[in-house]
């Protein structure tokens, strides 16, 4: 074969490899307590988003990763950090914690003091940053959809909350803020003050709306994450 044929050979081959779109998926993992295990299930939050992604986008550009265990606290996430999302090489994790580091204050005695909480918490994105991988914070929704502030964890859900807004605020690390949604959701759908039934079944766990709900949320703020 001639020089100029092996270069005319060289040069077809790469015009063929170059028509190939060879952009890998983007990992999202999300990384949390039951709310996110559900969410992993069909029906859940991740597997509507998955849908939501594949309407918009088409189906090939982002994998979604589901890292939740029931009953999971802050420093529970902190010790399968490595275990369960390390081991991932995600470009982005999604931290949607602490309503247990709430409600087991009061339901089992645990839960997770308030400077305790945001410790942990700063360590767990710290490490998640050392690793390469974008994060993207989430704050507890409801213990209770009552919209007249007479849920028994309303108090705390703020504060925690409020930390996990300027946290995010300070390090420059895109939020989404599910208190005030599912807060701003209940006031317009929730008339007869239900402490559940609308976006949850027993004022924590989703209903199909507060999947699709927590789905859309979370999909308009991941899509923005270069």
């Amino acid at each position: 074969m001639t020089s100029k044929l092996i270069l005319l050979a060289v040069f077809v081959t790469s015009m063929i490899l170059m028509s190939f779109n060879f952009d890998k998926k983007k990992k999202v993992v999300f990384f949390g307590d039951s709310i996110t295990q559900a969410g992993a299930n069909p029906g859940g939050y991740i597997r509507l988003m998955d849908s939501l992604i594949a309407g918009e986008l088409g189906g090939d550009k982002y994998e979604l990763i589901g890292a939740g265990i029931g009953g999971d606290k802050i420093y529970d996430l902190y010790l399968r950090l490595e275990s369960d999302v390390l081991k991932h090489n995600a470009d982005i994790v999604v931290i949607y914690v602490g309503v247990n580091d709430v409600w087991h204050k009061t339901s089992s005695g645990t839960g997770t003091d308030y400077n305790k909480f945001g410790r942990f918490y700063e360590a767990v994105v710290s490490k998640l940053q050392a690793a390469g991988s974008k994060v993207v914070l989430c704050t507890p929704a409801v213990i209770g959809e009552k919209t007249d502030n007479s849920n028994q964890q309303d108090g705390d859900l703020n504060q925690y909350s409020n930390w996990i807004r300027s946290f995010a605020a300070r390090k420059n690390i895109p939020l989404v803020d599910l208190r005030a949604g599912f807060i701003n959701y209940n006031l317009k759908n929730n008339p007869q003050n239900k402490e559940s039934g609308i976006l949850t079944t027993d004022r924590v766990h989703l209903t199909h709306t507060g999947n699709l709900f927590v789905a859309e949320q979370m999909w308009n703020v991941i899509k923005t994450v270069k």
